[in-house]
């Protein structure tokens, strides 16, 4: 059971983080941002970086094997990683149309599932 809460939180903190680090880019397109500063920006992207930690923290403390949880340091990390780059492409491909999704990328998120394969191997 431990190892779901850990990657709900883990899923949520990074969808925090994706709009922390990438959802201002889309403020341009918005009327309400027009206006808006880089320190403005900043401001507002440390905000969501807050509620990313809010869920990354405990995702972590509950998940590390030291504290009763499911995975090694190592397990969290590559788990976290992959978390992120499922995150991230949703987010990409829902916002931003002109990007795409192309076969050289499937072709790297095959290698970092034998990441998460060879890590997780005893």
């Amino acid at each position: 059971m431990k190892q779901f809460y850990t990657i709900g939180l883990l899923i949520i903190s990074n969808i925090f983080m994706t709009l922390a680090w990438y959802g201002h880019l889309k403020f341009a397109e918005w009327k309400w941002s027009s206006k808006l500063g880089l320190f403005s920006v900043i401001l507002i992207s440390w905000g969501l970086a807050f509620l990313e930690y809010c869920f990354q923290v405990p995702a972590n403390k509950y998940g590390f094997s030291g504290n009763g949880g499911p995975f090694n340091l190592w397990q969290l990390k590559v788990l976290q990683e992959v978390i992120t780059l499922i995150v991230f492409t949703g987010f990409t491909i829902f916002a931003f149309k002109t990007e795409t999704l192309r076969t050289n990328h499937l072709i790297g998120f095959g290698f970092l599932v034998l990441a998460v394969y060879f890590i997780f191997k005893k």
